[in-house]
């Protein structure tokens, strides 16, 4: 009968989607079954490189003073090596006056043109500035956003990686409010994973560490060489990182410098959050997605290889949230009714769709069933074990909820990822939960 031929053509389809997520998903295996490997740390270095520390902000009277403050007085690091610049973006309030009061060299940039009002110009415009410093010049610049919390030891490891050669540097992500709730908790166990896995196992096969985001560390020689802040999208930081990739530098994971950020802490929060990050990251790829894997038949070089694979996940969220759910809601209706009498049927026999509708449900439900236990409950409960301190939590108990609801979050966060895909970016001043 015709509809059988139908399901045969859907079924070969699926097989094909399957096999195509199957293969960045067993990379993601691998970095949580090699996470044991030993991080990698750099020579301490006598030499104390001048670092400015660059935060860009757009109406952040409430934190501002307080991150300024944190980083003058809490980094064990000379205090003439280092310093705060604010660029204070299109602000209507007093995030400029309290940014100097807390002892930072604030930069007033206001761009009347709403497709400027991203992160991507006031940093351009702090870096342009950082950079045409002639007496005693700046060798560091660190990105931090307004909300950002850093551990004494920062600027000494930043430091110590650019002495012994790096250039492009990404540290550890923890959280300031991990242990608020169940949305603070799950994302913070989300962006540690990145940070505990996949970068600490990238650094010592020798991939480039995925470079972006709160306290990325970029040295003024590459800035120089390579146009400055060269980057026009939401997703800046990314493209930053897919720009130099591209340009042949490579990231590098500095695992002992913990940057901590103030996570989500509702759904409407998550949801703005994820969708940003979405539907920036689709809005770079475009662009970009063919020249890496360019770069990679010509060079050779894996890491343009690994990181088109690991962005690929954001294609393949609208799969998982639209083609999986209909199509089995398809599947399993269409082979029950095949198998007990309810349709008409010709090529196969009742037996044979018996057959295959009892396998689909024993081996796809195992196998959901282990990528579920593995990815949600064993890797999370690692983190927890492992890496409590840096992840934001006084003890590990504090984070046995997000052990729990882990995997009831990467349904969330694929659902709002795949939204953000198919949405357009917009940069607009988050939800802060951290005090002044």
């Amino acid at each position: 009968m015709w509809h059988e031929y139908v399901y045969r053509v859907l079924s070969i389809v699926n097989y094909a989607i399957l096999i195509i997520i199957a293969i960045p998903l067993a990379v993601q295996i691998l970095y949580v079954l090699f996470c044991f490997v030993k991080k990698k740390t750099y020579p301490k270095s006598g030499k104390k490189g001048r670092i400015a520390y660059l935060i860009p902000a757009c109406n952040e009277a409430d934190v501002i003073y307080g991150t300024v403050r944190s980083i003058l007085e809490g980094q064990d690091y000379p205090r003439d090596r280092f310093d705060v610049f604010v660029v204070a973006d299109n602000c209507t309030d007093d995030t400029a006056a309290l940014a100097e009061k807390a002892g930072a060299i604030v930069l007033v940039h206001n761009d009347p043109d709403p497709a400027h009002h991203m992160a991507a110009y006031p940093l351009r415009f702090g870096i342009e500035h950082i950079l045409s410093v002639e007496d005693d010049p700046y060798e560091i610049v660190i990105r931090v956003d307004a909300d950002n919390r850093l551990n004494a030891e920062y600027s000494s490891l930043m430091n110590d990686a650019y002495q012994s050669g790096v250039d492009l540097a990404r540290p550890y992500e923890g959280a300031i409010n991990a242990a608020q709730n169940f949305f603070t908790k799950a994302c913070t166990m989300f962006y540690v994973f990145e940070s505990r896995y996949g970068s600490r196992v990238r650094e010592r096969l020798g991939l480039a560490a995925h470079v972006n985001g709160s306290g990325a560390m970029m040295s003024a020689r590459m800035l120089k060489a390579t146009g400055g802040y060269d980057c026009v999208t939401i997703s800046e930081d990314a493209e930053y990182y897919f720009n130099r990739l591209l340009d042949g530098y490579k990231g590098h994971f500095v695992e002992d410098a913990v940057v901590s950020e103030d996570m989500p802490s509702s759904l409407k929060d998550t949801y703005n959050r994820n969708k940003r990050i979405g539907s920036g990251s689709v809005s770079l790829l475009k662009p970009k997605f063919a020249k890496l894997l360019k770069k990679f038949f010509t060079s050779g070089d894996l890491s343009c290889l690994e990181i088109c694979m690991t962005y690929s996940f954001l294609f393949f969220t609208v799969l998982l949230c639209v083609w999986f759910p209909l199509f089995y809601v398809y599947d399993f209706l269409y082979l029950g009714f095949a198998a007990y009498g309810g349709l008409e049927i010709s090529l196969y026999s009742a037996a044979w769709y018996q057959s295959v509708l009892w396998n689909t449900l024993i081996i796809g439900g195992s196998i959901l069933l282990g990528l579920f236990v593995f990815f949600g409950y064993l890797q999370a409960l690692f983190l927890v074990i492992a890496d409590y301190k840096k992840i934001g939590a006084e003890k590990r108990r504090e984070l046995i909820g997000a052990v729990l609801c882990f995997p009831f979050f990467l349904i969330v966060y694929s659902v709002t990822i795949c939204i953000g895909t198919m949405s357009k970016p917009s940069w607009g001043r988050a939800k802060r939960n951290v005090e002044k």
